[in-house]
């Protein structure tokens, strides 16, 4: 007798049968390559706004500080969601 933790992980793959699909190597390989692309571009960022921010602290503006220091968290997250973003389109084919 199935349990019903069994019983409903057998309805949601019937119900959603590509989210069970293994990754083909030319998928992971690309996933790969993403991460890579990826880390690139946040660290070309990074070192930017940081140098910006080495600037900025300088010459002791407050608001540019809190400013650029803000920027360097927002292109982080965007640049780390459009990654995702692009993973998933990968994974689902």
């Amino acid at each position: 007798m199935k349990s019903a933790y069994e019983l409903a992980m057998e309805r949601l793959a019937q119900s959603d049968p590509d989210a069970a699909k293994p990754l083909t190597a030319a998928q992971k390989e690309r996933l790969a390559e993403i991460d890579t692309l990826y880390k690139g571009k946040i660290a070309e960022r990074e070192i930017f706004l940081k140098q910006k921010l080495q600037e900025a602290m300088a010459s002791g503006g407050p608001d540019d500080i809190a400013a650029l220091r803000t920027q360097i968290a927002n292109e982080r997250a965007r640049l780390e969601e459009e990654r995702e973003d692009e993973k998933e389109r990968v994974r689902r084919g």
